[in-house]
């Protein structure tokens, strides 16, 4: 290095800056050099070769997407992982439950393998995986097959980082019981956590959760279908004693589950998701989930703030996946340079899973990094076709 060479190769100047743990903010700078963090401090850009003003926006860990369905070309759910995902700032995401353990192959090497993003999986419990909505994969009870799910988990410790099951009435049928249970115990055999939808299960909520352990995920925590997690407005006891005993509660939108009418008291309530997702798809990620970034915005619209929605989409998700061991979901010196730069957009009709409107600030992906490599971004999809054009000329 010459006398006067420039000590990064990048710095994001004078962004407000989150802990990923704390959801606390500081207005600084984030200086990148190669694929690391090297330094959060004010003052860097004079020792920059690159400068990026990002006065007014939120410098973030780069966001981890912890329900998503992206199997695409094989199921008929699955969106494409870095156009639906990494293109709007996530870096790393988990498929919920698309992929079972006789299409794992398939999806490790079409989708996983060669995707840009990180990407990991809860693997579905049936071994048909989530081929179509329109057709419950363990209605067939004899689909759950254990040792099969246990064979793949062992094999693929990278990718499988935990199961997922659906509970809706026309998954299981009314055979829910005996299928959670084998679930419950495959995955207490393996070692790894069991993701449970709900919405439209055959019992009320309280029946399902009394049966779940610490580390178990609840999906679609805000769903308006029953049943939910309210009863006339009120956030159940039951669902309290749950996150106590450690169950996590997590937002997944979807086409069909985020509710205001159910979200808004909620939080109002102070029952806010422990993990932030979009539950992204092939038939909702141009509406009405769009991606990640949308799914913030409609929260902090219902009254979170973005110190208390920050954690829930970098470091909580990465915790749950398994992801912080490799650095993903924090934004600290020494560690991989993955960021995404938020900026808050005009305000736009932002809509829930029952076609109920807010209006509301978006949240836009300006810059986002993975490991320090600049990915391009594109125009959010709800955009009129003509400003998506201008912003992606702008772009």
């Amino acid at each position: 290095m010459t006398e006067n060479a420039p000590r990064y190769d990048l710095v994001l100047a004078g962004g407000e800056v989150f802990d990923s743990a704390t959801g606390a903010s500081q207005v600084t700078d984030v200086a990148v050099t190669g694929d690391r963090i090297a330094r959060i401090a004010p003052g860097l850009a004079a020792d920059a070769r690159e400068v990026v003003d990002c006065a007014g926006r939120y410098v973030l860990p780069g966001l981890v997407e912890g329900h998503t369905h992206i199997f695409a070309e094989v199921s008929k759910v699955g969106a494409p992982p870095d156009e639906a995902h990494l293109h709007r700032g996530v870096v790393a995401a988990c498929d919920a439950g698309t992929v079972g353990a006789s299409t794992f192959a398939a999806f490790e090497r079409y989708v996983a393998a060669p995707a840009k993003l990180r990407l990991v999986n809860f693997l579905n419990v049936s071994v048909l995986g989530l081929i179509d909505f329109r057709f419950g994969e363990l209605m067939n009870p004899d689909t759950l097959v254990p040792e099969d799910a246990l064979a793949v988990a062992a094999a693929n410790p990278h990718r499988v980082r935990g199961f997922k099951i659906r509970l809706s009435e026309d998954v299981v049928g009314h055979n829910w019981r005996p299928l959670l249970k084998r679930s419950l115990e495959l995955s207490a055999d393996a070692g790894l956590p069991l993701m449970i939808h709900i919405g439209e299960t055959p019992e009320p909520l309280p029946a399902v959760l009394e049966m779940l352990r610490p580390g178990d995920v609840v999906a679609h925590c805000y769903t308006g279908k029953p049943y939910g997690i309210l009863a006339d407005g009120t956030v159940l006891p039951e669902v309290y004693a749950a996150r106590e005993r450690g169950v996590l509660f997590e937002s997944a939108h979807g086409k069909s589950n985020l509710s205001f009418k159910v979200a808004e008291p909620a939080i109002a309530q102070g029952f806010y998701p422990d993990v932030i997702t979009s539950d992204t798809s092939a038939r909702n990620w141009r509406g009405p989930v769009f991606d990640l970034v949308t799914s913030m915005a409609k929260l902090r619209a219902l009254g979170m703030t973005m110190e208390q929605i920050v954690p829930r989409v970098t470091s909580a998700p990465a915790r749950l996946t398994g992801l912080d061991a490799e650095g993903y979901g924090s934004l600290v010196e020494g560690g991989p340079a993955h960021v995404t730069v938020l900026a808050d957009a005009d305000e736009a009709v932002l809509p829930d899973a029952a076609g109920n409107q807010i209006t509301a600030p978006r949240l836009e992906p300006e810059v986002v990094l993975l490991a320090g490599e600049r990915v391009p971004t594109v125009p959010w999809r709800g955009l009129p076709t003509d400003q998506a054009g201008a912003a992606g000329r702008a772009s």
